[in-house]
């Protein structure tokens, strides 16, 4: 079948891909079916990352329990998914150590993976102390729980690429590469890092779950509908009719598509809990998850994308205002990931902004329902990581 090149296209790959897989590989699972039945806790279910990954979870068969504050937008992904009816939903602060302690009690988890987060680089500007509270100490409580929960057998902590003290360096950041942050933000992720692996040396070295960090670079999908993100922005802007204001359409990031990172997480948490295998070489380890080498595009180059799938869509103009500054070139190396669990981005970078544009324009009119738009491009995406021969998909 021919690459992604406009949304009428998307959509019929959509459909072809929702036959082909619910007809020939009906019997086959991804991750080997592992979830189905298992117990899995998921921290920050209700923001962007937190809802695709339940969606899929839950369409794998697991028992999600989410722990989370209220969904961070209106709309939501999560609302408009029907998750609350899908899975146990508790609303609960990060910050509150006793009650993280007392619901990771209550759900009896057998994998964990910790999304929770204050997310954004200027929010972190404007709320400093609250962004430091959420990313350090909220993960420093996940795991002061995990120490005292018995049967949790893997936990995958998610942080940032923006953990890495970004020197502007044309090479990608490998996991051995100085942590730190100028931005809160940026610093609060490093602050995580370090936490972890503390833990890891101070209390999970030799027994216990086996724990890993995850440290994913620009995400980007259908369903995301955060302030001061380059494509709910444009979004927003190109559905009032006017043009979209960028801050730096000359920085470069890792875009991936949403699916990229979580098949990771997911890829991760399935190697870790079973026995064997992959879990003593793992333990402890970190992780970058990004697009493929040579995906290290724009911010322009990426609106210019979007802009293929989304009929009158207006250039972009340039913010005058660029008092806070941010990371101009930011570059990640996965080969790590490859070598030790066969990971790699499925979608090339035209695919990416095409499964993005696609969600966003069948949603806004109308045409299909979040749950069947996002389930449809998890089926299509795993269909993709298959003809790539991708082991998990396999």
């Amino acid at each position: 079948m021919a690459g992604l090149i406009r949304v009428e296209d998307l959509e019929l790959e959509i459909r072809d891909g929702e036959m082909s897989q619910r007809g020939a590989t009906s019997n086959q699972q991804p991750f080997g079916g592992f979830y189905r039945g298992k117990r899995v806790w998921v921290t920050g279910h209700t923001g962007f990352k937190g809802s695709w990954l339940c969606a899929w979870l839950v369409e794998m068969g697991a028992e999600v329990t989410g722990y989370a504050l209220q969904p961070p937008s209106k709309p939501a992904h999560f609302d408009e998914l029907g998750l609350k009816k899908r899975l146990k939903d508790v609303r609960a602060d990060i910050r509150d150590c006793a009650r993280v302690k007392k619901e990771v009690a209550k759900a009896r988890p057998e994998i964990v993976f910790h999304l929770a987060a204050q997310p954004i680089v200027r929010s972190s500007y404007d709320d400093p102390v609250t962004t430091f509270q959420t990313n350090v100490m909220g993960t420093v409580h996940v795991l002061q729980a995990l120490r005292q929960q018995k049967g949790v057998r893997a936990a995958v902590i998610i942080t940032s690429d923006k953990c890495y003290e970004n020197v502007e360096q044309e090479a990608g950041y490998h996991e051995k590469d100085r942590l730190g942050g100028k931005d809160p933000y940026s610093a609060s992720k490093a602050g995580a890092e370090a936490a972890f692996s503390s833990f890891v040396r101070s209390y999970f070295a030799a027994d216990g779950p086996a724990i890993v960090s995850a440290r994913a670079g620009n995400v980007i999908g259908g369903g995301d509908w955060a302030k001061d993100r380059i494509v709910p922005d444009c979004i927003r802007a190109w559905c009032r009719g006017q043009a979209p204001l960028v801050r730096n359409p000359q920085s470069t990031r890792p875009w991936q598509h949403v699916l990229e990172p979580i098949s990771g997480y997911l890829a991760l948490g399935a190697s870790l809990a079973k026995d064997g295998g992959f879990q003593s070489k793992l333990r402890g380890e970190s992780f970058n998850f990004g697009p493929r080498a040579e995906v290290n595009e724009t911010v322009g180059a990426l609106i210019g994308e979007l802009r293929k799938h989304w009929p009158g869509a207006k250039q972009a103009r340039v913010e005058k205002v660029r008092n806070r500054p941010e990371a101009g070139l930011l570059k990640l190396d996965c080969g790590k990931v490859w070598k030790r669990l066969g990971w790699t981005a499925a979608l090339n970078f035209a695919e990416t902004a095409a499964f993005t544009a696609g969600w966003y324009f069948r949603f806004l009119r109308g045409k299909e329902a979040a749950w069947q738009l996002t389930s449809g491009q998890i089926e299509e995406y795993v269909r993709k990581a298959r003809l790539t021969n991708l082991a998990w998909a396999n």
